[in-house]
Formats: structure tokens, C-alpha cells, sequence
């Protein structure tokens, strides 16, 4: 580590990664679902003859998805199954008599199965790739604090629904900001551990820790192209943070950006060619595109919303969603080529599912931040109640 690095810097990377967020409306109980007045119809679905830890299990995992759980004579849907040893499912649909599937589950635990189930059920009926196997990474603040009054905080990873949840990372630091590497267990995050902002890379099968930019001022924000051969970060090694490519491990880095402004929180287009991310280029802070090989920054229009930030790029291409940073924080949702921008929540840190349906963000403030799940199209969001303590900064498995 260059001992010429600037504390300067220290304090200002804790500013930007850092800030103090406004209050949000408080979390609510996993069961506690909430739904606008724009809500679009859900899909009606009976549980029959399940043990109440599988009934449980799915029903989360079905109503994160726009299904609603109902009684005798009101399903669209029924699924009828049990648990004993293994859990059995048979999905069939109102007024007809032949199963769409009949299926039992083996290997893993009793949740395990179910959520096998319910992405069985999922991608039957509404054709779109299952979420309940997924994992997720997230910062969880410890409640102490170091040297400079930062929150300590932890990167770990967990289960979509909050379940198993492990550390990665055991620093008594700051760590934040984990990103997933596509189609692999590892994770790149930016860590404190030097007393600088450092991004590092870590496998999640040995635990190898390796640093991936640790050049002089700010090292954050990392984001893997969808192919896992580069990464997209904000560097201020130049002057001010500016947008920057690199090999996976931090070689042959690139600077994209170069603006009397500063950038953040980049993200990929699903091929790879194109890098949307916030700037302060032209005063307050708004959504750009460039081209992931260098090129002109353009911006993108979001129907006159402004303080655009933390942007996040669909899987199937389509949408970006990102944070409205002013007042109460909101979580939007624009075209990906630019349009109007919708609002649907309160909230902040937005990450999009594998179904490109699912947004995993985050409500509330420090010390006592939940993670949320939004189905999009129903507008319903349900909290991840099994993670305990503060969380934030969420990361979906790509």
C-alpha cells in the first residue's frame, strides 16, 4: 500500500460509500405484505396437504413471485403434495383433470425440496426461471464502530430468503458494496481492511482473498461484465472518481469516464457491451450510458425524475431500475433505452432477480436496515425477516 495515499480520501470514500441516508418507512413482518393502489392482478394458487414448514416455505417463495395463496374453491392453481420422507408435489389447474406436473424431490434438506417445488411451479406456469435456489450477498453493519465513527460492517452471503446466512468477510472493518461474479462462487467487494478503499476478490470455496484495485484514493463500486472477464469500477487514482474498466483481476485498467463531475455505481447491459452509471457531469446526479470499450457518455432519460443513482440492469435487457436519492429515497424502474420512470417503493440499493421480475433492495436506515424483496409487476414487497441485525447493499447471484 502506497503510504502517500491521502486520509483525505479516506474520509471523503466514506462520504460517498458511506452517506448518512434519510429515514425510511419502517420495515414490516415477513407475513406483512404491501400493496398500492396500482396493484395488477396476482395468480391464485391452493396449498393442499403439506407439513407446515413446507407450506411455509413455499408460500414465501410463491407470493414473491405474484402468486397468492388461497382457500378451498378460489385457485387458479392447487398443488397437492406432502413431505414424507421426501417432499411430492402435483400441480393441477382448475377444471381440468390432468396434472401439469407430478414430481417428487430427493438429496438436500426438507426447504431445499420445496424450493425446488416452487420453482417447478414458477416456471410451469408463468414460463420465467425460478428464484427460490438463488443466493445473495449483502453488507451487514455490526453496530460498533472504527476509528473514523464509520459503521463497521461485513459482507455475507445467504439463501434469496434470508436462510443460511454465513460471513465472508471477518475484518472488524468496513466492508461493502459485494458484487457476484457471473456463473462462479466469488465475490468482489470493496473493503477498509488497509484502512483504505480497497476492491478485493474472494472465492467462496477457499476463502482466497486477492486485491483487485488498490491504487491511491478511491477503489469501489466493482461490477462483473455478464461474460466474468472484466469488472467496471470507480476509481479517483486520476483526480476525481471516474468511471473505469479492468481484466477480472484488476489488470489493464481503462478510464471510460473524465468529467469535472463525479461517477458511481455502474452496472452492465446483459451483453456486455454497454455501462450505465451514475455522474454529477451536469450538476445533480443522473443516469449515463457509455460503451463498455470507451466512447461517448450519454445520458439517459428518466421522464424529468432527478438525483438518479445506484442503477441496475435487468437480465432480460429490458429495464433499469435505480434510486431516486432525494427526501424519502424510492426505488424506480425506466426502459432501458430511456423513458418514463415509474416509482414503486420507498427504499434504496435495487437489484434485480434472475427473472428480470424480482427487485431485492433495501428499507429503512442504520442501525436497523431490512432487505426487501418487490415483484414488479403486482407491486408487492415482503421483507426478508430470517437476516437478522442491519442490512443493505444487496447482490443477486447472476
Amino acid at each position: 500500500m502506497t503510504p502517500a495515499r491521502s486520509r483525505s480520501w479516506l474520509h471523503h470514500s466514506i462520504a460517498v460509500v458511506l452517506s448518512a441516508f434519510v429515514l425510511l418507512r419502517p420495515a414490516v413482518g415477513e407475513e406483512n405484505i404491501l400493496i398500492d393502489a396500482k396493484t395488477q392482478g396476482t395468480i391464485p394458487i391452493r396449498l393442499v396437504g403439506f407439513p407446515r414448514e413446507i407450506e411455509d416455505t413455499l408460500t414465501f417463495d410463491l407470493s414473491v413471485v405474484g402468486f397468492e395463496i388461497v382457500g378451498a374453491g378460489k385457485g387458479q392453481y392447487e398443488v397437492r403434495g406432502g413431505a414424507d420422507p421426501e417432499v411430492r408435489g402435483v400441480l393441477l389447474e382448475a377444471g381440468l383433470n390432468q396434472p401439469r406436473f407430478s414430481r417428487a424431490y430427493t438429496g438436500g434438506s426438507a426447504r431445499s425440496q420445496a424450493h425446488a417445488l416452487a420453482d417447478d411451479i414458477v416456471k410451469e406456469i408463468t414460463k420465467l426461471p425460478g428464484i427460490a435456489r438463488t443466493r445473495i450477498a449483502y453488507r451487514s453493519v455490526s453496530g460498533a464502530r472504527g476509528s473514523h465513527n464509520q459503521l463497521l460492517s461485513e459482507i455475507y452471503v445467504a439463501d434469496y430468503d434470508g436462510a443460511n446466512a454465513v460471513p465472508i468477510t471477518q475484518d472488524r472493518s468496513v466492508a461493502v458494496a459485494p458484487t457476484w461474479v457471473p456463473k462462479r462462487m466469488q465475490l468482489l467487494y470493496t473493503s477498509y481492511l488497509s484502512g483504505y478503499p480497497d476492491i478485493y476478490s474472494q472465492d467462496l470455496t477457499t476463502s482466497a482473498r486477492l486485491p483487485v484495485a488498490h491504487f491511491n484514493g478511491l477503489n469501489t463500486s466493482a461490477a462483473v461484465s455478464p461474460d466474468g472477464t472484466h469488472v467496471a469500477m470507480i476509481l479517483s487514482r486520476t483526480g476525481n472518481p471516474s468511471l473505469w474498466v479492468a481484466n477480472l483481476d484488476g489488470s489493464n485498467p481503462r478510464q471510460l469516464t473524465r468529467t469535472s463531475g463525479y461517477e458511481a455505481s455502474p452496472c452492465w447491459s446483459p451483453d456486455g457491451r454497454t455501462i450505465c452509471f451514475t455522474s454529477t457531469a451536469e450538476g445533480k446526479a443522473a443516469l449515463f450510458t457509455v460503451p463498455a470499450n470507451g466512447g461517448t457518455m450519454t445520458k439517459l432519460k428518466t421522464g424529468g425524475i432527478l438525483n438518479c443513482t445506484e442503477p441496475d440492469w435487468s437480465p432480460d435487457g429490458k429495464w433499469i431500475a435505480f434510486t431516486r436519492a432525494a427526501g424519502e429515497f424510492k426505488i424506480y424502474v425506466v426502459p432501458a433505452a430511456g423513458g418514463p420512470a415509474e416509482e414503486y417503493s420507498a427504499g434504496e440499493d435495487p437489484c434485480w432477480a434472475p427473472n428480470s421480475r424480482t427487485i431485492i433492495f433495501t428499507r429503512g436506515r442504520d442501525p436497523s436496515r431490512r432487505l426487501s424483496l418487490l415483484d414488479v409487476p403486482t407491486r408487492r414487497v415482503k421483507d426478508v425477516t430470517r437476516i437478522s441485525g442491519s442490512c443493505s447493499q444487496p447482490s443477486w447471484t447472476k
